[in-house]
């Protein structure tokens, strides 16, 4: 399909000429390229610079005094950039495929392509790491920046016109309400922004049917940055390439399909050349924790929904945000009364806005712009291509002037929905302001600037562009500091302290402590982000994402280590034993109320076992005997609980049942006959460390040396195993536990731990002679005469492959959750090496698709060079 002509007005125009040096002239050349780069610079300066004038209004970082991080969530990702500066820099323990830093070791490749492919990400490395939450914040800058810029270079695609009022509308696209609500906080998400508008480039070209190797890359780049967010960006533009072809004016239909056949040709080669990226992010998807369950319990109400429109404001319920300021949704209005478009086209590019709008509400399709599952979060993050859709109808409106009266009905029409939505949460006294204040200029400014050339002059027009630009400028950053305001004040969006002096003390501690691989040391408790052995270093037991391994969370877990989101984010081991086990040899806890340094007796990471791990019977009940059969001692006294005093628990199978008890007042001892909750006695060996176990219990136990809070939520919570001091002299261990609501305590939930058996257990292990790890490799020279199996401290995840002596690699085994790799007699040394599941087909399929791209690259040079080449005849 070709492009729409221009209108006699439009040819008429004078057209725009680079700025030169009196007397120097710059060369045509040269000139066609500023022209053409000046819209685009245009919009990413007003965007970024509405966008900064915002924050440096509200005073948030990096413009004002306010916290670093931006929600709990986005607080995930600075610790990922750290990870990714340390990986610039040569300092991570681990590499691309491998991160030994998190959840005693996990797989990464899958992280990086979906936290840190953005472009922009890679900023970090120009910055001291003290610093990597101002690179983060970089990122979601320039994504905006880029995205308003390629937005106003494919809206001149889409219809010939002023680049600077293309930029204008851009504008509204960069600082869209999807960005300033949601895609703020995830920086990969941001990605989004810019890969629209890549994937509608490409898909332009497929109509003038040009570029189809060049477009192939930008599917591609769009994919790459982030494949989540490019996937809903290409999903949308297929869906606005179907609208221009059936609203194109009547010709022949072969070229229509052949236009289509080329788009999907196009799309299918770029993606594949991105394989490795959705092969891994595949296999290690369906290889994590699953999510808690998601529901879709209801839609939005339709006025709520048509409030998101409207710009300035932030419900209190989710709904889809796509706001694009006052100047687009005033076009957006006025478009369906502009009679300059023909009626297949209004009525297209409307139903397509509507048909999208209504797919957000509805689970089949909210889903299918989901990748088949519900978000564990915000439904609706796909809301930035409407938003893209929306900015489109705006300038298809302005490209064709539209005349005063219609733009008046457009007003009209903004009006009508102000006042039937006044109501709504989204609408605020901000959303007056602007659909008011700047509606009016707005009105005012484009009613002059539609009118023909002839009936203004040239200063005219400069002064009216010039207001216009202010307004945009001045309106959109108004938009962004209201928005940002009322957000704040909701509590999920309350920031949390990430690199500050004391986490940068902390890490500078851990580093003098490190010890690795002969021990790890572990960043312990979840403190500042929610990956803190990312950010501080050492090599810990927490770890948040998407990819969790499911074998991971759940082996920690059942050794004894505590768990969130239904294990999407694993913490480290509070009690001896799983440190021990783990190879933790130093520490930090801060179960004084303040951080402080500790070491442990610790197991070497790579043990040498007699034998083969014991035959697969039945898994052991408590965590006590799981890790006793990883440590290979006995180390524990597991008496029964008795109630004596208190509320009368029931009793239920493997446990007790108790009733609701109030917790006692701040300060308040809970000992005593008369205490509230209920008691339990068990008799121990005297001086023990007694260690509670109750994984799923939400309340208070207090035990001979203090007392620990559970959390415990079947199977979202699970609490770690905690001390609660030593066992007395008379060997009576007395807990008094208060549950929220009806809890279950286990029979077995206390076990007594001998820190001399301990000590003993683990200096009875074998090491190797010698470890090294070195990025996603493990090796190790072997005691003399070692056999029987080896098991590296390790969660046995897929991907691990072990030789020994240099004999064939094979897939190790898993003993109680870890890696186990058979010796045989007489072993001298061991390798393994981890390598990401679907990396080698997603590089086999991106190798094919390159030649194919190839192919077709040299088959178009090929004739081109045949239609440029004379004839025979014409040479004679």
């Amino acid at each position: 399909m070709a492009p729409t002509p221009a209108t006699p007005q439009e040819a008429a125009r004078p057209q725009e000429v680079a700025p030169s040096r009196p007397g120097r002239p710059l060369p045509a050349a040269l000139r066609g390229v500023l022209r053409r780069l000046g819209a685009p610079w245009l919009a990413a300066v007003l965007s970024m610079g509405a966008y900064c004038l915002a924050l440096a209004l509200h005073g948030s970082y990096p413009l004002g005094p306010r916290s670093r991080a931006v929600n709990d969530l986005g607080n995930q990702f600075v610790p990922f950039h750290a990870r990714l500066w340390d990986l610039l820099h040569g300092t991570a323990n681990g590499d691309l495929y491998f991160n030994w830093s998190s959840g005693y070791g996990v797989p990464f490749l899958a992280d990086f392509f979906t936290y840190l492919m953005n472009p922009f990400s890679w900023l970090v490395g120009l910055f001291p790491r003290a610093l990597a939450d101002f690179p983060v914040f970089l990122v979601t800058l320039a994504s905006i920046g880029l995205g308003a810029a390629l937005m106003t270079v494919f809206l001149g695609l889409l219809h010939p016109g002023s680049g600077w009022l293309r930029a204008l509308l851009s504008v509204g696209y960069g600082l869209c309400g999807w960005v300033l609500n949601d895609g703020f906080a995830d920086p990969m998400w941001m990605w989004g922004m810019v890969a629209l508008p890549l994937v509608g480039i490409a898909a332009d070209w497929c109509v003038r049917r040009t570029r189809w190797v060049a477009g192939t890359l930008l599917v591609a780049v769009a994919w790459a940055g982030n494949f989540y967010t490019a996937a809903m960006a290409t999903l949308a533009m297929a869906l606005v390439l179907g609208v221009r072809l059936l609203t194109a004016p009547p010709g022949a239909r072969g070229d229509r399909l052949r236009a289509a056949g080329r788009a999907a040709a196009m799309a299918a080669v770029g993606i594949a050349l991105t394989a490795p990226v959705l092969t891994v992010s595949l296999l290690a998807s369906r290889a994590a924790q699953p999510a808690p369950e998601v529901l879709y319990r209801h839609r939005p109400p339709p006025l709520y929904q048509l409030a998101q429109l409207l710009p300035g404001g932030h419900g209190g319920s989710p709904a889809p945000n796509i706001f694009i300021g006052v100047p687009g949704l005033l076009l957006v209005a006025a478009f369906p009364f502009v009679r300059a478009v023909p009626p297949r086209v209004r009525i297209g590019w409307y139903a397509l806005a509507a048909g999208v709008a209504v797919s957000f509400v509805w689970k089949p399709t909210v889903l299918l712009w989901h990748g088949l599952a519900l978000p564990n979060g915000s439904p609706y993050r796909a809301a930035f291509v409407l938003s893209g859709i929306l900015v489109m109808i705006s300038w298809l409106a302005l490209a064709h002037r539209p005349r005063p009266r219609e733009l008046a009905a457009g007003a009209g029409l903004v009006a009508l929905l102000a006042v039937l939505c006044r109501d709504q949460g989204a609408v605020s006294t901000a959303t007056w302001v602007l659909v008011a204040g700047g509606g009016a200029a707005t009105l005012a400014a484009l009613a002059v600037l539609t009118v023909p050339s002839g009936a203004r002059t040239h200063r005219t027009r400069t002064a009216v562009t010039a207001a216009l630009t202010g307004t945009v400028l001045l309106g959109s950053a108004y938009t962004a500091f209201s928005v940002t305001a009322v957000r704040d004040r909701i509590a999920w969006f309350r920031p949390k302290t990430t690199l500050t002096p004391a986490s940068l003390a902390v890490r500078a501690g851990l580093a003098g402590r490190a010890d690795w691989p002969r021990s790890r040391t572990d960043p312990g408790p979840h403190e500042f982000a929610n990956n803190d052995p990312l950010l501080l270093g050492g090599e810990g037991g927490s770890y948040y994402s998407s990819y969790v391994p499911a074998v991971t969370a759940r082996t920690l877990q059942a050794l004894g280590a505590g768990w969130y989101m239904r294990g999407r984010h694993t913490l480290s081991f509070e009690d001896p034993v799983g440190r021990a086990v783990m190879g933790v040899g130093s520490y930090l806890s801060a179960a004084h109320g303040r951080l402080t340094a500790y070491r442990a007796p610790h197991a070497p990471l790579l043990t040498v076992r007699d034998g083969p791990p014991p035959a697969a019977g039945g898994e052991p009940s408590t965590v006590f005997a799981r890790q006793e059969r990883l440590l290979g001692a006995a180390v524990y006294e597991v008496p029964r609980l008795t109630p004596a005093g208190g509320a009368v628990p029931l009793p239920v199978r493997g446990g007790w049942l108790l009733p609701p008890a109030p917790l006692p007042a701040a300060g308040r001892q809970v000992a005593g006959p008369d205490a509230a909750g209920t008691a339990f006695t068990a008799r121990c060996a005297p001086g023990g460390v007694v260690v509670w176990s109750a994984p799923w219990f939400a309340g208070r136990v207090g035990g001979p040396g203090g007392h620990v809070e559970g959390a415990g939520k079947y199977d979202i919570t699970a609490n770690a195993a905690s001390e609660l001091g030593r066992v007395p002299a008379d060997g009576k261990v007395t807990v008094r536990v208060h549950g929220q609501g009806w809890q279950v305590v286990p029979e077995r939930a206390v076990g007594c731990l001998s820190p001399r058996r301990l000590a003993a257990a683990v200096g009875a292990l074998r090491g190797p002679r010698t470890l090294t790890a070195d990025g996603h490799r493990l090796t190790a020279r072997l005691p003399r005469g070692a056999a029987g199996r080896a098991v590296l401290a390790v969660p046995a995840v897929a991907g691990w492959s072990c030789a020994v002596d240099g004999g064939p690699s094979r897939a190790p085994a898993s003993d109680g959750g870890l890696l186990a790799v058979p010796l045989g007699r007489g072993a001298g040394r061991l390798s393994c090496a981890y390598v990401p599941p679907g990396l080698r087909p997603g590089l086999a399929v991106s190798g094919a698709a390159g030649l194919v791209l190839a192919a077709v690259a040299f088959g178009g040079r090929l004739r081109r060079r045949s239609r440029l080449r004379p004839s025979k005849e014409a040479r004679a």
